[in-house]
């Protein structure tokens, strides 16, 4: 298959993950499975927690269980075939299946970055408008929002997919990189790319620059409300309200911008490996904890749930 790119259609890939190597491959596989744990636990512990405490029952914390939820469908689009593919002795993946992870991982990710966008516009309200804030942020327009970025995160994944495994592939078949992302993909099209790669950039500069734009011109405007907050305690507390989300924001759009925005000729396919491993599989990790670590309100809920569960299980001891 990956001598006769004229005459034969690709049909299976072959992912070349990490390393061959046993020692290697069982650490990698220990790392990632305790990742990717972390990344279940921390994230649905976040939604339960939201859920169960009504004192979380509020717009920020609505669009943090949502992001929490594309957080864990985000990395679980490429991790699980990862593990799979670095303890297995053949690491392959058919055509379907490498457009269908791809489909769901831009997805995913399109979603996040209209995600974080609302909630921009959501501590812009909270911080700007606090009088307001409720009625600004009503749980109608919570619920467009948030369906607002999965549709259109989808629909724009929809339109990249198309326009990547709609080529031609001829062979050869084998992808230098642990999942179906767009450069190694389109790098082995037999066809010309320079359709889909306008598309493709095209794509991202839209959804790039519609939601880095909501995510400026909110803060600018936080910006210059808290720079009018006369007491210094008054303005800390505005700004800590921000400082996760803004976090969240930059390690996310930044590593999606080395990653995607530039000329093909500057990609080294060994080198961006270790930055997808970061925004796949790390970022998904950490958003939870930017969030919670810091935050009074999570960690007052927290305590509530192990302190009723300590009570249940005292008087369950002495019955």
């Amino acid at each position: 298959m990956a001598g006769s790119r004229n005459t034969t259609t690709v049909t299976v890939f072959i992912l070349l993950g990490f390393s061959d190597h046993p020692k290697i491959q069982i650490a990698l596989f220990v790392v990632f499975l305790g990742i990717y744990f972390t990344t279940l636990t921390w994230n649905l512990g976040l939604i339960a927690l939201i859920r169960m405490d009504s004192h979380l029952h509020t717009p920020m914390y609505f669009f943090l269980s949502n992001l929490s939820f594309v957080d864990i469908c985000y990395s679980s689009s490429t991790t699980p075939k990862m593990l799979a593919d670095t303890i297995a002795n053949q690491k392959s993946i058919s055509f379907l299946g490498c457009a269908v992870q791809y489909f769901v991982f831009c997805g995913m990710g399109l979603t996040e970055c209209f995600l974080l966008a609302a909630m921009a516009y959501d501590r812009y309200a909270a911080v700007c408008n606090p009088l307001l804030y409720t009625a600004i942020m009503s749980h109608t327009l919570c619920v467009k929002m948030v369906g607002g970025a999965f549709i259109g995160g989808f629909v724009s994944s929809l339109i990249e997919t198309y326009s990547i495994y709609s080529h031609q592939f001829c062979g050869p078949n084998i992808i230098n990189h642990f999942f179906c992302d767009l450069p190694p993909v389109l790098a082995l099209s037999c066809s010309d790319i320079f359709l889909s790669q306008i598309v493709n950039f095209l794509v991202g500069v839209i959804v790039g620059i519609m939601s880095v734009l909501v995510v400026l011109i909110s803060y600018g405007y936080i910006v210059a409300a808290v720079l009018k907050i006369s007491s210094t305690k008054g303005r800390s507390k505005a700004f800590s309200t921000c400082a996760s989300h803004l976090t969240a924001v930059t390690l996310f759009y930044g590593s999606g911008l080395f990653m995607y925005m530039r000329p093909q000729s500057s990609y080294a396919l060994s080198r961006d490996k270790m930055v997808s491993v970061f925004y796949a599989v790390v970022i998904p990790m950490v958003n939870p904890m930017i969030y919670s670590l810091r935050n009074k309100e999570i960690k007052n809920a927290m305590k509530k749930v192990i302190g009723s569960k300590c009570i249940i299980s005292h008087h369950l001891t002495y019955f």
